[in-house]
């Protein structure tokens, strides 16, 4: 996921993730149009300041000089204040109640997408730089919609009026301004960005990737204890955080570098103007009123476009967080799932001729098998001939490349996606537990499911008793990733969610194989109960599992 994200962001420049990004705010484009119209006239209401106090100090000198009477130009100054404060906080209500309406859509649609994608997209591939982008990449966002787009419209509002005004004061002059504007707001940031351009997409995914180094860390700590490699995992822990820190610094003073150029340049058309202004006055074209005046806005008007330029060292890692989630959306699925298909009742399902490989490596070959409706179908082999692989293509996790598998006669292809998870219940080796209550923990099975039938299902999974004795029984947290129980006791937990779920196709991957002797009888014994009117499909190494079993099929790693 983080080379694809990688490689696409080198086909794509700033402007088209810039298009990409306004095109979602479509729907808020009242809302992005108001705060750019209070934004505009704040920004002048402040350069009016200035102004008015140059007007009120030429007043002093000549009153003859300006036609505002000395008595109103006090209130002006006041109101002209006020006036920004109160338009600055409008300006930026607006633009937050877009970036935050737009952060929460966004987020659903990646959550979307991510539900699309998975499992076959996302089996194996890196979680920290998901979760990376689900956190960080999102919310930087923010930076793009509340401080981004109306600056910009803002900037050539307020930067196109100023010019008109001091053009007419003077016509070299206004070009001079417009000169200034645009190098300010236009050209130092496409140099910026071009010099530091690639830099941000590099930070965050330098970011993503610690994310995924530190969470492997935590989780296999007991691992890096036991065989003495802590001093090796903190050394490369030191070694990306300093290239990490390297990187940041290296931005840093890129950002540094260009806000001294941007003050620089500021400087050098403020004196540029006012010694423009001054021969001019001199030579008796333009009056002292002119240049007072068009060097007070001048200098009192570049703040729209010093916004423009600070925002190019933002914008690249904004862009780039951007960049990664349009590419995270942008993903299609291995699997499509099908809206509005076909619905079917459970009968016998036929896998035929099917052809399935795996990151290159064959896993399936020309495999075919039939699973008899209300039976129990056991499947024995050795580890890596594809038994579990055979069971996520029953579920449609991932599409075969050749041959078909139906249901009662019906292509799975065809078969609605919802509809066929319904009729499936798919216990998997490695139980996934949720930072939640046991009994939550066992409700993923059902949705809205009774304490009753939360109960009922953890009995038959001999689960209930070790339940009863814990503090809080069914209410006990099981911790993060279920850290507080012993792995026959997830794989317990799995399984009360198939008894739960209660569908009439039952697949179950080792079902049993983290349980002793006592419990896989117990639990054997409610499976075999079943078999009479569901269909059961167990996978497992042990024959003392598959006795149960109607049939047993033996599977190879050549079929």
């Amino acid at each position: 996921m983080s080379q694809n994200l990688q490689n696409a962001a080198k086909r794509k420049n700033g402007f088209i993730i810039m298009a990409r990004l306004i095109v979602l705010i479509r729907t808020l484009l009242p809302v992005m149009f108001f705060a750019i119209v209070l934004g505009s006239i704040g920004h002048l209401c402040a350069i009016s300041v200035t102004v008015l106090a140059g007007a009120g100090i030429l007043h002093i000198a000549n009153p003859e000089a300006v036609m505002i009477p000395l008595k109103i130009l006090p209130f002006l100054l006041v109101a002209a204040a006020v006036s920004r404060g109160v338009l600055h906080y409008g300006e930026q209500y607006c633009n937050h109640f877009i970036a935050f309406k737009l952060l929460a859509v966004i987020r659903h649609k990646i959550f979307i997408k991510l539900r699309e994608l998975c499992p076959a997209k996302l089996d194996g591939k890196d979680k920290g730089n998901l979760i990376s982008i689900i956190t960080t990449d999102i919310e930087l966002l923010e930076v793009f919609y509340a401080h981004t787009i109306s600056p910009i419209a803002i900037a050539l509002i307020v930067s196109a009026c100023t010019t008109v005004f001091i053009w007419l004061q003077n016509t070299a002059a206004g070009i001079i301004a417009l000169s200034a504007y645009i190098t300010v707001g236009v050209l130092i940031p496409l140099i910026n960005a071009r010099l530091g351009g690639s830099g941000g997409l590099e930070f965050r995914n330098a970011i993503g990737d610690l994310s995924s180094f530190v969470l492997d860390s935590l989780r296999g700590l007991d691992e890096t204890i036991q065989y003495g490699c802590g001093t090796k995992r903190t050394q490369e822990l030191k070694t990306r955080s300093a290239h990490l820190t390297g990187m940041q610094k290296r931005l840093a003073s890129l950002e540094s570098y260009q806000r001294a150029v941007t003050n620089l340049i500021i400087i050098g058309f403020d004196v540029l103007l006012f010694y423009i202004m001054l021969r001019s006055f001199i030579n008796g074209t333009s009056s002292f009123e002119n240049l007072v005046l068009a060097v007070v806005t001048l200098m009192s008007s570049f703040g729209p476009v010093v916004a423009l330029s600070n925002l190019s060292n933002n914008l690249m890692q904004t862009l780039a967080s951007g960049e990664r989630v349009l590419n995270l959306l942008a993903e299609n699925p291995a699997v499509e799932e099908v809206r509005n298909g076909e619905s079917v009742l459970l009968k016998d399902m036929d896998v035929s001729k099917v052809d399935f490989s795996y990151g290159g490596e064959n896993i399936l070959s020309d495999f075919s098998l039939t699973i008899p409706a209300k039976k129990i179908l056991g499947i024995h082999g050795r580890s890596g001939c594809g038994k579990s692989t055979l069971l996520k293509l029953l579920m449609r996790f991932w599409d075969v490349q050749a041959g078909s598998i139906t249901l009662s006669g019906k292509n799975i292809r065809e078969i609605d996606t919802g509809v066929l998870r319904t009729m499936q219940s798919y216990v998997t080796q490695e139980t996934v537990l949720f930072r939640d209550t046991i009994a939550n923990n066992i409700a993923i099975g059902k949705r809205n499911a009774s304490r009753e039938e939360i109960i009922e299902a953890a009995k038959k999974a001999s689960l209930h008793d070790f339940i009863m004795t814990l503090p809080n029984g069914y209410d006990t947290p099981v911790g993060e990733l279920g850290s507080t129980l012993s792995g026959g006791e997830k794989q317990r937990i799995g399984l009360a969610r198939a008894f739960l779920h209660d569908a009439p196709l039952m697949l179950l991957d080792e079902p049993t194989s983290n349980l002793d002797s006592l419990n896989e009888g117990i639990i054997l014994k409610s499976l075999k109960e079943k078999s009479k009117d569901k269909t059961l499909v167990i996978v497992s190494h042990r024959m003392s599992t598959l006795n149960i079993a109607h049939d047993i099929f033996k599977m190879k790693k050549d079929m």
